[in-house]
């Protein structure tokens, strides 16, 4: 009888975690409906063009700034990365070990920027998937204010616009054409 209620019990535990990793794979692979989709549809576009500029931008070139005072190269991707770590702390999302705000000025090397900054959009966007539709109505603070949860999102996706922008720039005054407009002038030019 023993044994029997043994085997039974390991092959519950099996079968859970089989139907928990379904339901991971799941929520990876069919984003979700209403304002949460909405998210992710803005990150993944953020996500692919912030990348794809951050690795186009030779790493020579991470540590140009446009003025004294402000953000070098790689200060702009690392903070978009801290900012993606930060603000889902504001409603119990944890913090991995070792990000801090410190780190935008100290990981300067564009392997380690690019590492970080990809894993802080994974970072994000786990978030937005772990976080149930009724949360998102929830009280947080948020730059001494009262926000939502559904604000934290929205201020993390026009953040990142916004330093995606900057991005841009400094890209440009270097001589560097972001990888999607050159895709399209390639394009019209083959037409």
């Amino acid at each position: 009888m023993r044994t029997f209620r043994l085997l039974t019990q390991g092959v519950l535990c099996v079968v859970s975690l089989s139907l928990t990793i379904a339901q991971e794979k799941q929520k990876a692979d069919s984003p979700p409906a209403g304002f949460r989709g909405e998210f992710l549809w803005q990150l993944d576009d953020v996500e692919k063009k912030l990348l794809s500029l951050a690795e186009a931008i030779p790493a020579e070139q991470y540590s140009w700034r446009p003025g004294e005072g402000v953000r070098s190269t790689s200060e702009v991707f690392m903070h978009v990365a801290g900012t993606n770590y930060m603000l889902p702390s504001t409603f119990g999302v944890e913090v991995p070990e070792g990000i801090n705000r410190g780190m935008e000025k100290t990981v300067t090397d564009k392997a380690e920027v690019l590492k970080y900054l990809k894993a802080s959009l994974g970072h994000i966007r786990l978030a937005a998937l772990n976080t149930d539709d009724s949360d998102l109505d929830n009280p947080v603070k948020l730059f001494n204010r009262v926000s939502t949860v559904r604000g934290v999102f929205l201020i993390s996706t026009a953040h990142t616009w916004e330093h995606l922008g900057q991005a841009i720039a400094y890209a440009r005054i270097n001589g560097i054409v972001p990888p999607w407009t050159a895709e399209r002038q390639a394009r019209q030019k083959q037409k």
